[in-house]
């Protein structure tokens, strides 16, 4: 599964390539609320067709008929603003004050879209950075905090996987996960030392590694931009590399098990000097509390607590897998008691 930034990439390379007139369209600012981020791109093709999204849906309907009746004339990119007044913001979808600005850039072979690809197969993160008078592209290597730069001549957006995730565990559950989490822009890595898992891994897109987990960890050097998620159920395989992951600046770190066997980990964890503030890191039992049962419901459940600590968002006791049980045990017994 792509990215929607790499979908968008890859049709405009698709289109490049037969010939056809398309242009590539970049949210570059928002003011109040919006539908999508700044970096948000489209892509949009002579007749008409897009991929991609840059609205709720009516800015794109606008983009389509302006091509569909005026066809793609742009020689260099263009600066575009919708929603300035209530009028526009109420005709385009947009919440109430809301403005958004695009880029509109024609494309063709000398927009980089195929060196760009091809950087990015290399899991490279690439910043590529838009002349917005000339039409001239430049490409260079980006770092990992960089993001989306506007000035009055150029135009530089970052590509590529912008967080790590390290999955213990090569099985089902994890299959799962790391598809899921390739199509949210993650640079994947699956850790597994035991041959019979490592040799049934079928998803193309990330880097598979028989390394001793603990010796990942420490092999990634983990920052706060990375993420650790145990699946193997085995102490051997995950407490090491979770002692380690709970050392490092990873901006999650979470383990599969009951709550029971949270609890134990917990305290083998301790025995390796853990403190307290670290041991409070560990998400166990991992996910959130959305009654998942299947290997695809367990993953979502996983990456949707992990997004929200990617995005700095604080969860209520109540979604969280141990709060949630232990309160629905709670209403078990008192209905038994009453009943």
């Amino acid at each position: 599964m792509d990215s929607v930034d790499l979908e968008v990439l890859k049709t405009c390379n698709e289109w490049i390539r037969d010939g056809r007139c398309c242009e590539l369209v970049t949210v570059i600012k928002t003011w109040g609320s919006s539908p999508r981020p700044e970096g948000a791109t489209l892509a949009i093709c002579e007749n008409g067709q897009v991929v991609g999204s840059v609205s709720g849906g009516c800015i794109e309907d606008d983009l389509i008929a302006r091509v569909r009746s005026e066809g793609i004339e742009l020689k260099q990119p263009e600066i575009v603003t919708y929603g300035i007044t209530s009028d526009e913001a109420h005709r385009f979808g947009l919440p109430c004050g809301g403005t958004i600005q695009l880029v509109l850039e024609p494309l063709s072979k000398r927009s980089q879209i195929a060196e760009l690809l091809q950087r990015l197969s290399n899991h490279e993160l690439v910043a590529r950075r838009l002349n917005l008078l000339s039409g001239e592209v430049t490409l260079a290597t980006a770092g990992a905090g960089q993001g989306l730069q506007i000035s009055k001549k150029m135009l530089t957006t970052i590509h590529g996987p912008r967080w790590r995730l390290l999955i213990i565990g090569a099985g089902q559950l994890s299959r799962f996960l790391a598809q899921i989490a390739l199509g949210m822009d993650y640079h994947v890595t699956v850790c597994d030392p035991r041959e019979e898992y490592r040799e049934g891994w079928s998803v193309a897109g990330m880097e598979v590694t028989r390394e001793m987990p603990d010796d990942q960890v420490l092999k990634m050097n983990l920052d706060r931009r990375s993420a650790v998620v145990a699946l193997t159920h085995d102490p051997k395989l995950d407490d090491l590399a979770l002692m380690e992951a709970l050392k490092s600046d990873a901006f999650y770190v979470g383990a599969i098990g009951s709550r029971l066997n949270n609890a134990k980990r917990r305290e083998r964890l301790r025995e390796f000097d853990l403190t307290d503030v670290q041991l409070a890191n560990l998400h166990g039992p991992i996910g959130l509390y959305i009654g998942s049962k299947t290997p695809a419901e367990i993953a979502i459940s996983i990456l949707a607590e992990l997004t929200a600590a990617k995005n700095d968002v604080t969860l209520p006791d109540e979604v969280r897998v141990d709060a949630a049980k232990d309160a629905a045990q709670r209403n078990r017994n008192t209905s038994r008691q009453y009943a």
